[in-house]
């Protein structure tokens, strides 16, 4: 892998953790960073370009999928649970 891709994949974790961790509720949030983790583990040894550059469109998707929950969430955020403190 290329170290320019290797740097966007690395920006696109961070991007998909960073949005993770906005969720309102406590159940969303740690399955989301628990499933964004879990993928990019599952790929890391993945070395062909199209692959690679298939799974970045998915993630960059994927991506865009959390930012749009993440704001429902927050319209309809609910009290905190005993967990969230």
């Amino acid at each position: 892998m290329a170290a320019s891709t290797r740097a966007q994949v690395i920006s696109l974790y961070r991007m998909m953790l960073t949005e993770s961790k906005k969720f309102p509720s406590y159940n969303y949030r740690t399955y989301a960073l628990r499933r964004v983790r879990d993928a990019f583990r599952a790929n890391r040894k993945i070395k062909d370009p199209e692959t690679v550059q298939r799974l970045m469109v998915e993630g960059q998707q994927t991506l865009a999928l959390i930012q749009r929950q993440v704001a429902i969430g927050k319209m309809f955020e609910t009290q905190k649970t005993v967990v969230e403190g």
